[in-house]
């Protein structure tokens, strides 16, 4: 696509080319169009040293090189158009860039005719603009989930971001109230993993945004209230091949998954430890995945390595025959991160025969005390990232420099939350709604 003629035929006049650091941040530079073209080549330059990439003020600039097949016009202001990037360095791509990160996974899966197809869910708090309250304070029913009346006082925004999706072409089905006062979960069409993930970011740009012109304040927070449901990002996966067959679909399955289905779960299982640093990412998360019973009754978290057919109690839920859905991430989680993860997992899971195990059908919330052998998930960022640190299974798959300079902001980031003057603090702490309501 050349990106000059494509401004001149929708009459963009600005672009913003962007990339997404580690931390999910989206940093971006805004473009007139009649340079596009010398962009599109060349890329937008960027100061490493200033984002969240482990680079130093010595190094070279880096160049973001728009993805043409990832235009997004704003639906909101459409003389704007959104481009995701890959970023450059010296002529190569950069290791850590978290978009590259994914597209050396997709090429290894590609290698063995294969492509993950993969949704997800996105839930979000619609709060009051200082962040201390939800936005709607009628909506405060004990068990507020699919509430019609919650869920039309908000109609305005609501159906606005929806339509915004339809008019973009994603195919969006179905939008709700969730589990928690002032939570909702809009839902949209599965795609290649990439086209997944590119969504993904611009779907959180776009409700943060359309929010503040409401008045609003939108959070993908993991846990922005102690007694409410948390913000999950579950992901629904698949794996193709080239000729449209899905290859984890097995009608005779009591499941209804193949063999290759299996083996990809049990990669997820068996680094689940690990990718629980990426896919749970801030001090915040773990007050999400392992929290206390909420004023709704159930967290609807996981908390054990665990798979079950259609019971949401577990990390792992097979709600129909040919996919299953990945319950483990939260509302902080990298968009690439979270896709490449997974790939990474499940080719080792294929490549090594891992067996996940027979599926669990027990109330995780009121027995996980009878599967003794299941694993737990990490307690908290700490633990999460020496897992990380030391997986053989992702340093080999993304490098130990990528996996280790990922551990050590990180680590820098649990440092200043013990800094705090409210680190001893029982439940949500200021210094986490300053660091992660906007995550």
């Amino acid at each position: 696509m050349d990106l000059k003629k494509e401004a001149k035929k929708r009459k963009i006049k600005y672009f913003l080319i962007c990339y997404v650091d580690f931390f999910g941040v989206v940093r971006s530079k805004l473009v007139p169009a009649q340079v596009i073209d010398q962009m599109q080549k060349e890329g937008a330059g960027f100061a490493g040293f200033s984002t969240y990439l482990d680079m130093s003020p010595a190094d070279a600039d880096m160049a973001s090189i728009p993805d043409p097949s990832s235009l997004i016009q704003l639906p909101w202001k459409p003389e704007v158009g959104w481009l995701a990037g890959d970023l450059w360095m010296n002529g190569e791509p950069v290791k850590s860039s978290p978009r590259v990160m994914l597209r050396n996974q997709i090429e290894k899966l590609k290698k063995k005719n294969m492509n993950l197809k993969s949704g997800v869910e996105c839930e979000y708090f619609l709060i009051s603009p200082d962040g201390n309250s939800i936005a709607d304070e009628r909506d405060q029913a004990s068990k507020p989930c699919y509430d019609q009346s919650a869920l039309m006082r908000q109609y305005d925004l609501i159906s606005e971001i929806c339509d915004a999706m339809i008019k973009l072409g994603w195919g969006p089905y179905q939008n709700d109230h969730e589990d928690a006062n002032g939570q909702f979960e809009m839902n949209w069409d599965f795609s290649n993993c990439l086209q997944t993930a590119d969504r993904h970011v611009f779907f959180k740009f776009m409700v943060k945004s359309l929010a503040e012109q409401k008045g609003l304040r939108a959070t993908f927070m993991p846990k922005p209230f102690e007694n409410k449901t948390g913000n999950g990002c579950h992901a629904h996966l698949s794996v193709w091949d080239k000729n449209g067959k899905n290859l984890f679909l097995d009608k005779k399955d009591k499941l209804g998954l193949s063999k290759t289905a299996y083996k990809f779960m049990g990669g997820i299982m068996h680094s689940a430890e690990a990718l629980t640093a990426w896919f749970n990412p801030t001090v915040n998360s773990y007050k999400r995945i392992n929290a206390p019973v909420t004023d709704s009754g159930a967290t609807w978290s996981p908390n054990t390595i665990t798979y079950s057919d259609n019971n949401r109690t577990h990390m792992i839920r097979v709600p129909g025959s040919g996919r299953f859905e990945l319950r483990l991430m939260d509302g902080a989680t990298n968009p690439y991160l979270l896709q490449a993860g997974i790939i990474a997992a499940g080719i080792d899971g294929i490549e090594n025969n891992r067996n996940p195990g027979k599926p669990s059908f027990l109330n995780m919330y009121a027995e996980a005390h009878k599967a003794k052998s299941a694993k737990k998930l990490p307690k908290n960022l700490e633990t999460a990232l020496s897992h990380l640190s030391k997986s053989k299974v992702m340093n080999k798959a993304f490098s130990k420099e990528t996996i280790n300079s990922y551990v050590k902001l990180r680590s820098l980031d649990i440092k200043d939350f013990k800094k705090s003057k409210d680190s001893k603090k029982k439940g949500i702490t200021e210094w986490e709604k300053l660091n992660t309501l906007d995550c």
